[in-house]
């Protein structure tokens, strides 16, 4: 085990939007140390948003990341001889850890457009509260109520 909790690295906003959430975005949507190339994407995606819609696509990127925000999860918990899904409340960072994650994974298994298209159009779905992360959000926290009577197993 761990001889004590490591220390929170600290994320130097971007310098576009001064905004931390945006440089960790960028770093999750990152392949192989290409920071360019994914801080190229996600900016494209937020001036095709703006040309899209005409809303500021960092408006847009903020409420998706708030629609696709997880409030609780479920966890395995093995008691006696059977295996529980005990659904637990997710920490603040860790929700928009997971929005962001999901927001990136269903906007690399869009088809046939450049990825900064993908993105973009995953992010304007999100923002308007549908898409394929907000249905895995919504799975979840569905996911959580049908297994709320095992939450006194709490992990």
């Amino acid at each position: 085990m761990r001889g004590r909790k490591p220390k929170k690295r600290i994320v130097v906003p971007d310098a576009v939007y001064n905004n931390t959430n945006v440089t960790r975005f960028v770093n999750k949507l990152m392949w192989r140390g290409k920071k360019t190339v994914a801080e190229s994407i996600f900016y494209g995606a937020l001036d095709y948003i703006k040309q899209k819609t005409g809303d500021e696509g960092i408006e847009v990127f903020h409420k998706a990341l708030e629609n696709a925000r997880p409030h609780v999860q479920v966890r395995s918990r093995r008691v006696g001889g059977s295996t529980y899904q005990v659904p637990i409340d997710i920490k603040p960072d860790k929700q928009v850890e997971h929005a962001m994650r999901w927001l990136i994974h269903y906007s690399r298994i869009r088809k046939g457009r450049p990825m900064r298209i993908k993105l973009a159009m995953e992010l304007m779905d999100a923002a308007s509260g549908t898409g394929a992360t907000v249905k895995k959000k919504d799975d979840t926290h569905r996911m959580a109520e049908s297994n709320r009577a095992f939450a006194h197993y709490r992990v």
